[in-house]
């Protein structure tokens, strides 16, 4: 027999390669979690919301520095914000040329009368409306909402006049605030009724299976629910009302009976040169009594709708 071949390992084995550095790996693209997405959004969110408001408060914040600077001051070429010798000789110069104290009454009586009377009158029909939003007639009433709010001053204002004219109401304060009224009725429906619509029946239903008759229900249970919407929508006829111009000029006359922004007026001179000193002082003076509202009526607006849910 042939020996068998036998199997010779080689003395000298193959070389390893030499280790060298392990390439790193590629590194992965860093994904932002919903959490740094939703952090991301929110400082975004801030930032504009912090734009808007210096976008806001620039306008009235130059009107105060205006209202208290000395005219030798308002005729510098570069005007600072704080003034260098603030003065009150804006304010009692503005007194002095104009009787703001008589227009702000007259605006006070109009504006305080026209939001009492709108919100009287849209309280009741927007609850209809949001309790029977599906109806023909509910239809009908958003249609007129939405399509009476496209139609400007101007459009309006001529038929306005001849209708008052007819009735004996021009140059009454009556008349305007009628005018006032249905001009603020459309809008404080339509705000109204969102209020009315987040209500929950299931309260009104407890309330009359514990007995409670409807009338009961609605005084009871769904005025306290409704009285931040009241009072917001209030708020609103007040601030629109206490603001408007072209209604109160093309109706009223007589000097006596002209309200706080047809006096403004009467700062700037017939060339269109205005005297910039007591005009910031009127004008600051007749956005107090909106801000004041406001700061003392924002607890009820912001305060929950819930809030009247409590069984008494």
């Amino acid at each position: 027999m042939s020996p068998r071949p036998s199997t010779m390992r080689s003395s000298n084995p193959r070389p390893n390669p030499s280790p060298g550095p392990s390439p790193s790996p590629s590194p992965r693209p860093v994904r932002r979690g919903p959490t740094a997405r939703r952090r991301a959004a929110r400082t975004g969110q801030y930032l504009a919301l912090l734009g808007y408001l210096v976008f806001l408060a620039f306008p009235l914040l130059w009107l105060v520095s205006t209202a208290f600077k000395p005219p030798r001051e308002l005729a510098s070429l570069h005007p600072g914000w704080i003034p260098d010798h603030p003065t009150l000789d804006n304010f009692r110069q503005a007194f002095e040329e104009q009787p703001l104290l008589r227009s702000a009454g007259n605006s006070l009586i109009a504006s305080l009368a026209a939001a009492v009377i709108t919100v009287v009158i849209a309280t009741p029909m927007a609850y209809v409306m949001a309790r029977h939003h599906r109806s023909a007639l509910s239809r009908a009433a958003t249609g007129w909402i939405v399509v009476s709010q496209a139609f400007p001053f101007v459009l309006v204002i001529i038929p306005l006049f001849l209708v008052l004219k007819e009735v004996r109401l021009i140059d009454s304060r009556s008349g305007l605030i009628m005018v006032y009224v249905v001009w603020s009725l459309p809008f404080a429906l339509w705000m109204l009724a969102g209020y009315a619509r987040a209500v929950p029946r299931e309260l009104e239903e407890a309330a009359a299976v514990d007995g409670a008759g409807r009338l009961r229900v609605l005084i009871s249970v769904t005025m306290p629910l409704l009285t931040p919407g009241i009072v917001a929508t209030a708020l609103f006829a007040f601030i629109t009302a206490w603001n408007e111009f072209f209604f109160a000029l093309v109706l009223l006359k007589s000097p006596r009976k002209q309200t706080m922004p047809i006096i403004l007026t009467h700062f700037i001179g017939t060339e269109g040169v205005a005297d910039l000193g007591p005009l910031a002082a009127a004008s600051l003076l007749a956005t107090l009594p909106s801000l004041v509202l406001f700061a003392l009526i924002q607890r009820r607006i912001t305060s929950g709708t819930l809030a009247g849910a409590v069984k008494h």
